[in-house]
C-alpha cells in the first residue's frame, strides 16, 4: 500500500491497534530498610496522580479528547490508571501511519481515534539480595487510522528506563466501498521505526516479528552500565571494590534474566 493512498471506507476504520509494553528500572538497594525507602520512593515519585500527568501530556501529544480518567493507588505499593478518549475535531490530511519516529515530550502533535490508554506499576524487591525492580505496564489502544506507536518516545523518556519490551498487534478488519477487507491500514517492518536515532543508538535491540500475523515484537535494554545510576542512596566511592563487583554481578545478572525473560543457569 503507497503512502499516498487514501482508503475509502465503508464507514468507520474498526481496525484496533494496541500498543503494549513494560519498562523496567533495575536497583541495588543494601538492606530491608533501605530497600523498603527505594519502594516508598518509587510509589510517591510514580503515584497516581504523577502517572496521570503522564497519560494527560500523552493526550495533548495525540490530540485526544478525555472522556474519562479513573485512579488508583494500592497497598502495600503500586498505582494505576485508566483514561477513555475519543478523537477531537481534526483534519483527516494530518493523519499518519507512516513508519517515522513519534514526538519527544516537547516536540510535535499526532491525533488518536477514541479508544482508551492505561498504566500500571509494579515495584518489588527481591527477599534476600539487594536488587529491587521497579516494572511499569503501559497500554495504548485505538479504533481508527493513527497507530499508538506515535505515543513511544515520549513514553519510554517519562522513565527510568533500563528495559524495554513492547508488542504491536493490529487486530480485526475494515471494509472499503467496494466491500474489501482490509486487516492493516499502513506499512510496518518494525516497531523500531517509530523510535528516534538517539534512543535507539541507547539501547541493545532484539525483534520478534510475525508480519503475516500483523504481530510485532521488540526488546531494548541499555547498551551502557554505570553502577552509581544503579545504587540507592550510596555511591560506588563509599563501597569497597570487591563489594562493587559483587553488586555489578548481581544487577548485570537481573537485566540480563529480564530481557531474556528467563533464569540464568550457574554452572
Amino acid at each position: 500500500m503507497s503512502k499516498k493512498l487514501k482508503l475509502k471506507l465503508e464507514g468507520f476504520n474498526n481496525l484496533t491497534k494496541t500498543l503494549s509494553f513494560n519498562i523496567y528500572d533495575v536497583c541495588y538497594a543494601k538492606n530491608a530498610q533501605e530497600r523498603q525507602r527505594y519502594i516508598n520512593y518509587i510509589d510517591e515519585v510514580y503515584n497516581s496522580e504523577r502517572l496521570t500527568s503522564i497519560l494527560l501530556q500523552v493526550t495533548k501529544i495525540i490530540g485526544a479528547n478525555i472522556l474519562n480518567i479513573a485512579s488508583q493507588d494500592y497497598e502495600p505499593q503500586g498505582a494505576s490508571v485508566t483514561l477513555l478518549i475519543s478523537e477531537e475535531p481534526i483534519h483527516t490530511e494530518d493523519l499518519s501511519n507512516n513508519e517515522e519516529p513519534g514526538p519527544l515530550p516537547e516536540s510535535v502533535v499526532a491525533h488518536l481515534d477514541k479508544s482508551h490508554i492505561t498504566v500500571h506499576t509494579y515495584p518489588e524487591s527481591h527477599p534476600d539480595s539487594g536488587i529491587s525492580t521497579f516494572r511499569v505496564d503501559i497500554d495504548v489502544s485505538t479504533c481508527g487510522r493513527i497507530s499508538p506507536l506515535k505515543a513511544l518516545n515520549y513514553l519510554i523518556h517519562s522513565f527510568d528506563s533500563d528495559i524495554v519490551i513492547m508488542d504491536y498487534r493490529v487486530r480485526g478488519f475494515t471494509r472499503d466501498v467496494t466491500g474489501y477487507k482490509h486487516y492493516i491500514d499502513h506499512k510496518i517492518n518494525s516497531i523500531q521505526n517509530y523510535i528516534s536515532k538517539h534512543t535507539l543508538d541507547l539501547y541493545q535491540t532484539i525483534d520478534v516479528n510475525v508480519p503475516q500475523e500483523n504481530i510485532f515484537h521488540t526488546k531494548m535494554m541499555l547498551k551502557t552500565f554505570d553502577l552509581d545510576n544503579y545504587l540507592f542512596d550510596v555511591k560506588t566511592s563509599e563501597i569497597s571494590a570487591e563489594e562493587q563487583l559483587s553488586i555489578t554481578q548481581q544487577l548485570q545478572r537481573e537485566i540480563f534474566e529480564i530481557f531474556h525473560g528467563q533464569n540464568a543457569v550457574d554452572v
